[in-house]
């Protein structure tokens, strides 16, 4: 995500980072560099302009100049000005209002609406405990409401039935009397996908949102479009008024001007954001946040958030109890360990939320694929449960044997033991000397509040 943005504008700042004096030359030799990268990252023009004006204005006075680490002030401006245009923090959805709470979902043909919907539906069950009913008020494209039945079911929401042949302010009208009998506390309407110009579209979406007076009006685009998406949401802000933005397929985008772009020019704040296919796939959007993964000092925080959510307590709790009873760490606790790897995103998902990730070479990044943690899975699947739990017994012929069974070569299933044994050492000397304990009461203590407890596997 924002690799090319990332990159341009970690390599520019290089240049001052050093410089025990900032003068008004570097500084605008860096600022012109840094303005290169954001017009590359397709970031609208006046937004630049407003960037670039406000760091230099900021950069030249006092408390740079006098700072005992100059370059360090000027990085933080830019990470200051970076998070102001995205939005400052992040704006929560509002609930501030009679049950149930109408979610109105607009958007371009082909934005991802409907499966955005779905994402804030799970969203909503599964971390803010709502109980949701969802109706689709797409009547014109084919098997639109099918696919958010669908979804519905997946995510564990209540679904209002309509049909091809009702007219939308029907349906949403319908809707919105079953949810206030069924006491759902929130009602997530998605609408067909319109173009803003198309004025027919345009007055029905008008229509229905003077019906449904929703809380929140979300216009959902699509981020890879660049500042495309800011436009767009602009002419749609001018018809409705929207309360915030979802950007989806944020994770695919390079460049970045999507982000940079929205908050500025729409004045409406960026919520949510789509990380990718899967229906669980939409985080909170905090501008501090994606100011840091832009400037590459990664997202540790919510990388911790993730693993509270994702890591399996019980696991955890039965792994640090056999260690503490002196049992060897074996493949079945690696093999869970993958699995839990496997849950937030796979190593990539971990890596791009690390710093310095982004300016870590490409041949290095490749060496790290996802494809190795299904590799090694698919190896320890091949093995007996014997073998599991006694990993020294697997010689020659066992080991061939696991390799054609896992579609691997020999070499493959030896670096996996020569890995695991490794590991294995490792925890039989922080045991001896008592850090395994130490680690594990550690382990137990975060488990116990909801913390990140698997990560000591």
């Amino acid at each position: 995500m924002f690799e090319n943005l990332s990159q341009r504008l970690t390599r520019s700042l290089r240049n001052v980072m050093g410089q025990g004096r900032l003068t008004e030359d570097n500084i605008k030799e860096t600022l012109r560099e840094v303005r290169l990268a954001l017009l590359e990252a397709d970031v609208a023009l006046p937004v630049v302009k407003d960037f670039i004006a406000e760091v230099k204005t900021k950069a030249l006075g006092t408390e740079v100049s006098q700072a005992l680490n100059p370059g360090q002030e000027f990085l933080k401006i830019v990470y200051d000005e970076l998070k102001e245009v995205m939005g400052s923090e992040n704006a929560e959805l509002s609930f501030a209002t009679q049950p149930p709470a109408v979610i109105l979902m607009a958007g371009l043909q082909g934005a991802g609406k409907t499966t955005s919907a779905a994402k804030l539906a799970k969203f909503l069950i599964e971390r803010k405990k709502k109980s949701v009913m969802m109706v689709s008020a797409d009547v014109y494209r084919p098997a639109a409401i099918d696919q958010l039945e669908t979804l519905s079911r997946d995510v564990g929401a209540a679904f209002f039935p309509s049909t091809a042949e009702d007219k939308p302010l029907d349906i949403v009208t319908n809707a919105l009397a079953a949810a206030r009998k069924q006491f759902a506390d929130v009602l997530i309407v998605d609408t067909a996908g319109r173009l803003h110009v198309d004025e027919d579209m345009m007055e029905e979406i008008k229509a229905l949102h003077k019906t449904l007076n929703p809380v929140e009006t979300l216009f959902v685009v699509d981020a890879m479009t660049g500042q495309d998406a800011a436009n767009t949401a602009e002419a749609f802000n001018a018809a409705l008024p929207l309360t915030g933005v979802i950007l989806t397929k944020l994770d695919g985008d390079a460049r970045g001007g999507a982000a940079l772009s929205v908050r500025k020019i729409t004045g409406k704040p960026i919520k949510f954001a789509g990380m990718g296919e899967k229906i669980a796939a939409l985080e909170p959007f905090y501008p501090e946040r994606m100011a840091s993964r832009i400037l590459d000092m990664g997202d540790v925080l919510s990388l911790v958030e993730e693993m509270e959510r994702k890591f399996d307590k019980k696991k955890t709790a039965e792994m640090s109890q056999k260690m503490m009873e002196g049992k060897d760490f074996d493949l079945e606790d690696f093999k869970s360990q993958i699995a839990q790897m496997r849950s937030m995103g796979g190593m990539l998902g971990l890596m791009d939320k690390l710093p310095g990730m982004n300016s870590m070479p490409d041949e290095v990044k490749d060496k790290m694929d996802d494809k190795i943690i299904y590799r090694m899975e698919a190896i320890i699947n091949s093995m007996t449960p014997k073998e599991r739990r006694d990993p020294d017994i697997i010689k020659g012929s066992r080991k061939k044997r696991i390799a054609d069974g896992a579609g691997v070569e020999v070499a493959e299933v030896t670096r996996l033991l020569h890995q695991f044994n490794a590991m294995k050492k490792m925890m039989r000397k922080l045991r001896s000397q008592g850090g395994i304990r130490k680690l594990i009461n550690l382990a137990r203590t975060m488990a116990g509040n909801g913390g990140m407890g698997g990560f000591f596997g």
